[in-house]
């Protein structure tokens, strides 16, 4: 039985659940039929995820909040289940084509949003920011790096590279971006996008920071990075197509090693 704060048990009862090990985030997330309940530690980022969610609500699809409490160390989001599949499931990376023509979608959706009166701002001054704690405080991963970021022909160590970002900012193109656009956070049914999830990172920030990790965890799904399961069919192109804009190769690389500071 899980140890859970009074109203939340009250809205769990005695259902049975799963325990979801997809993706990337250091959360824990339990699967009931039609719920989900996420606990995390309490950060600025958690906060932030229920009240975008709140937000968005009539917005973008995006779970229903049910229940939201914390205590002295942690939060409790308990919400609907997204409805359909998530984009790194079998099914869809076995028709890449289909996939990315979702993923282009839904990441348009997201700019369409009116940000004039968005409240959360994550630009690149504020995940700098960010990035300075995270490097300060010793919390970068480095066994989960992309090849090549530190070392003989990489950036020294996080210090340096948080340097080199903070000495390269490129110009923004500011848009409601959700932060972490990686295909286990974004789910699709019936031929579109029903549901994003995992919504900490969300705010006003530049569109080309969902474009690089869209990117990225496009081309690690399907080269099996994750799961040790290739896939056929795709290439880099193919996003870029179905945006119809000109990947900009030097925004993608600068906001894919943002994110190794994360």
């Amino acid at each position: 039985m899980l140890d859970l704060p009074g109203k939340i048990k009250s809205l769990i009862g005695e259902e049975k659940y799963l325990i979801d090990d997809v993706g990337m985030s250091d959360s824990s997330v339990f699967l009931f039929h039609d719920k989900v309940l996420k606990i995390q530690t309490i950060s600025e980022e958690s906060q932030n995820e229920y009240h975008v969610m709140e937000w968005l609500q009539d917005k973008l699809p995006v779970p229903k909040i049910l229940g939201f409490e914390r205590d002295e160390k942690k939060s409790y989001l308990l919400m609907t289940k997204a409805h359909g599949e998530a984009s790194c499931s079998d099914k869809y990376l076995q028709n890449p084509e289909q996939l990315t023509v979702m993923l282009a979608e839904g990441l348009q959706m997201l700019w369409k949003v009116d940000i004039s009166n968005c409240p959360f701002i994550c630009d690149l001054e504020k995940k700098l920011q960010m990035a300075k704690y995270t490097v300060e405080n010793n919390l970068v991963d480095m066994d989960d790096v992309e090849p090549g970021t530190f070392g003989e022909n990489g950036f020294k160590n996080p210090d340096h590279l948080l340097e080199w970002l903070n000495n390269n900012k490129p110009e923004e193109e500011l848009v409601l971006s959700h932060g972490d656009f990686c295909l286990p956070n974004i789910f699709l049914a019936n031929g579109k996008v029903s549901g994003y999830i995992d919504l900490g990172k969300t705010g006003i920030s530049d569109k080309w920071q969902d474009i690089a990790l869209c990117y990225r965890s496009l081309l690690h799904n399907f080269d099996g990075k994750y799961t040790g399961k290739q896939y056929q069919g795709f290439n880099v192109d193919m996003l870029f197509e179905k945006l119809e804009i000109e990947p900009n190769w030097d925004k993608i690389r600068y906001y894919i090693l943002l994110d190794e500071l994360f």
